[in-house]
């Protein structure tokens, strides 16, 4: 364990999942301070990556300013930065019907799209709460016209206080059946999100470590993108869950706490 702590100290880089990791819900997670405070006195690098869609990287800041953590606004990066900065370099200036909220419409107009209701060149769906079933209709119209279907994350659900809620994985699901179309998945675990999250900390894979809660996004990234990978169990799973999966993570630790002491 005190190697593994050397090692995991040593790195100069961390690309760190937030729900699960930092907090759960409104509540912050033991440690935590305590670890954001060790990664700020010793000038390492480091970003803090969602899967989410939802919220923009300043809506991100202001949540973790709630609970008394204090960091730019720059270090967080999200399945919807990733989602258009891919689509600028697929097609730039390109077109969008979107099923989304604001964090995801901001990043794809800041990225030089424009939305398109009629005849986009995708169909972009992220977690939303005002999912219909005309956005369903348009979606399905637009794709059968040609638009290629994108969803920012393979993620099924998502955590809420009192459950689980349908996340964008289960809300693509409609579209995919209805038009015989695969969506293209840009989050965790595809590694486009671990490349772009590594060039925007300026480090090599080498020397950096991924954190996070959830075998199946956080730890199977880091696996597939060749970066030594920390498993939490302050999340959504458990030792036991962890030993079902036909990989590993390099480390296990109760919390990112436990990193600092």
């Amino acid at each position: 364990m005190e190697g593994d702590i050397g090692i995991i100290k040593g790195k100069n880089g961390f690309i760190c999942d937030m729900d699960g990791v930092l907090y759960h819900g409104n509540r912050l997670l033991p440690g935590v301070r305590e670890f954001v405070a060790w990664l700020k006195e010793g000038k390492k690098r480091f970003c803090f990556l969602t899967n989410s869609s939802e919220r923009s990287p300043r809506e991100l800041k202001e949540k973790l300013a709630r609970v008394g953590i204090d960091v730019e606004q720059e270090v967080f990066y999200t399945s919807a930065l990733a989602t258009a900065q891919f689509l600028a370099a697929q097609h730039p200036g390109g077109s969008a019907y979107v099923i989304g909220e604001a964090g995801l419409t901001n990043a794809l107009y800041d990225a030089g799209f424009s939305m398109n209701e009629v005849n986009p060149d995708y169909v972009v769906v992220g977690e939303t709460s005002t999912y219909s079933f005309d956005k369903i209709t348009q979606a399905i119209h637009c794709v059968r016209r040609g638009a290629k279907l994108i969803g920012t994350n393979p993620d099924l659900t998502g955590p809420v206080e009192d459950g689980i809620v349908p996340a964008t994985k289960a809300l693509v699901a409609p579209i995919e059946l209805a038009t015989g179309r695969e969506a293209y998945f840009i989050g965790k675990p595809n590694p486009l999100m671990m490349r772009h999250a590594l060039k925007k900390i300026g480090c090599t894979r080498e020397e950096t470590l991924v954190i996070g809660d959830r075998m199946d996004t956080d730890v199977v990234a880091g696996i597939e993108s060749g970066i030594d990978t920390l498993l939490v169990l302050s999340g959504v799973t458990s030792r036991e869950e962890m030993d079902t999966f036909p990989y590993r993570p390099t480390f296990v630790l109760a919390g990112v706490g436990d990193i600092v002491g």
